[in-house]
């Protein structure tokens, strides 16, 4: 599972940010002690980095410049600081995004879905026996037929088949397509379902898509049928 290190001195927050990140498949751990929270996270080695600012001792700019020049690792500064001059000296010291508080702890987690997208190096292709996804062209073949598809049908269709034969949850898809700060409802979901089902039929590809309801939906590749 993908690390998270939360740096954080409110218990309630750090405690409910806890609950949510596991409950999307987070393994998360949470600094207690500030006294030598560079060495904790180096033993974490974690995926990404929540980190506070107002922090006992140091604050978060001070652990954010160090914390740039020993590692790489995406980090996002949670913040009851508003000033834009606040954000944008966390962005400058080396953030790789800022939120201010109170937030949406959905809007937390398309944060780092999005930011977690951007750290991974890009697959150029992904490929299911004959079914093959081009992802520098965003296309779509299946033995010699091919395809072109929309932004939003290529975001949904790389995730299906980053994971075959798994329920993936309506959330999951629409934190998908949410990449651009652009608010992604329901029916842009089906919208884009709708139009992505036609397009597979154009390649001879039916029912590969199990609704379940109220969750989300199973994608089958044809050939593993």
């Amino acid at each position: 599972m993908t690390k998270i290190a939360v740096v954080e001195d409110d218990e309630l927050l750090k405690k409910y940010i806890k609950e949510y990140l596991q409950a999307n498949q987070y393994t998360v751990f949470l600094i207690d002690e500030f006294g030598d929270v560079l060495m904790q996270i180096e033993e974490i080695q974690p995926d990404l980095i929540l980190l506070d600012i107002n922090l006992p001792q140091y604050d978060g700019f001070f652990y954010t410049k160090i914390l740039r020049k020993r590692l790489t690792t995406p980090l996002i500064i949670l913040s009851a600081r508003s000033d834009e001059s606040e954000q944008i000296r966390g962005i400058t010291q080396g953030a790789d995004d800022y939120m201010t508080k109170p937030f949406s702890m959905g809007i937390l987690l398309a944060k780092i879905e999005a930011v977690l997208r951007r750290a991974t190096p890009q697959t150029t292709q992904l490929a299911i026996d004959a079914l093959v996804l081009n992802c520098d062209k965003m296309e779509l073949s299946y033995h010699t037929e091919v395809l072109e598809l929309s932004k939003n049908e290529f975001k949904l269709m790389k995730l299906f088949m980053q994971s075959p034969h798994t329920v993936i949850t309506r959330e999951d898809l629409l934190t998908a397509l949410w990449d651009d700060g652009h608010f992604v409802d329901d029916n842009t979901l089906s919208v884009n379902m709708t139009r992505l089902k036609i397009k597979l039929k154009s390649l001879q590809i039916v029912d590969a898509f199990v609704t379940k309801r109220g969750v989300g939906y199973v994608f089958t590749p044809p050939m593993a049928k």
